[in-house]
């Protein structure tokens, strides 16, 4: 019986050789790369379960500090309010589910580097230039717009909420549970839609994005843009606006991608046909 080193070792000595692999064998690299990937979010979990409190209160706990970086750049006027634990299990879950939080986030690319590692032998080298250049465009991407949703969207929402009153009886004090979820909805809900250039990019690659598509819709992209704004911010306009204009500067964006995309998709067409022997 071979040992998992030794089978690991075949399978590597096969691809070098390029002997091709058995479905079986397939399977077997692809457990091992899954097992890797959730082994290092585990680990990735234990080490954020270990700083849990300090990323709860440097962090998460950061927007509700009148000394904010983001009320000072922006020139809000402070609403302090109070955060309490209204059920039994609150504290416990909020301390625990940070933990579980940030170590998928953390451990999230070496999983996504395990995958890469499984498909990459059967690509073509223009194929694992595009996927890497790929990973790290949406990297940026979604590190941008979780940076712009927690130092923007969230500082101004709960402000927002916590000067809005219907009543001078009625004190605001939020949930532990719901503020953190709010403030990781407005995070990563922005980190999601700031990867509207990826999605785009790989459209444009398949032929369904188009530049003279992407700017006819022009008019479609602002309405959805401001109703995302109205979604993912307090209902004022001026909060609506200053999300909705990096979104449609994000389409913009999306149209020179698509352009680029589509003009490198010609001009690989014209030298195939040019290349052609029966021509």
């Amino acid at each position: 019986m071979k040992t998992r080193l030794q089978k690991k070792t075949d399978t590597m000595a096969e691809r070098a050789e390029g002997v091709e692999m058995g479905f079986l064998d397939h399977l077997e690299e692809l457990r091992w790369s899954l097992l890797r990937g959730m082994g290092a979010i585990v680990l990735c979990t234990a080490i954020a379960g270990f700083f849990r409190r300090w990323i709860i209160q440097n962090i998460l706990l950061a927007p509700k500090s009148q000394d904010f970086i983001s009320y000072r750049i922006f020139k809000v006027e402070v609403t302090p309010f109070v955060i309490q634990n209204r059920t039994i299990t609150g504290q416990f879950f909020t301390d625990w589910g940070t933990a579980l939080v940030v170590g998928a986030i953390i451990g999230s690319p070496i999983f996504i580097y395990q995958i890469w590692k499984f498909i990459e032998p059967g690509l073509y080298p223009n194929e694992k230039e595009g996927l890497r250049f790929s990973a790290v465009f949406a990297t940026f991407f979604f590190i941008l717009g979780i940076s712009f949703g927690y130092f923007v969207i969230t500082p101004l929402a709960l402000q927002f909420f916590a000067a809005y009153q219907i009543s001078p009886e009625i004190l605001n004090e939020f949930d532990i549970t719901k503020y953190f979820e709010m403030i990781t909805f407005w995070s990563f809900g922005s980190g999601l839609l700031f990867q509207l250039p990826v999605v785009v990019y790989f459209l444009a690659k398949l032929g369904i994005a188009t530049p003279a598509a992407l700017r006819s819709a022009r008019k479609y992209a602002l309405l959805a843009a401001l109703i995302l704004g109205a979604l993912f911010t307090p209902p004022d306009p001026v909060s609506q606006v200053l999300v909705a204009t990096p979104l449609l500067l994000l389409y913009e964006f999306s149209i020179g991608i698509a352009t680029v995309v589509q003009r490198r998709r010609e001009r690989a067409l014209k030298k195939a046909l040019s290349d052609d022997p029966t021509d």
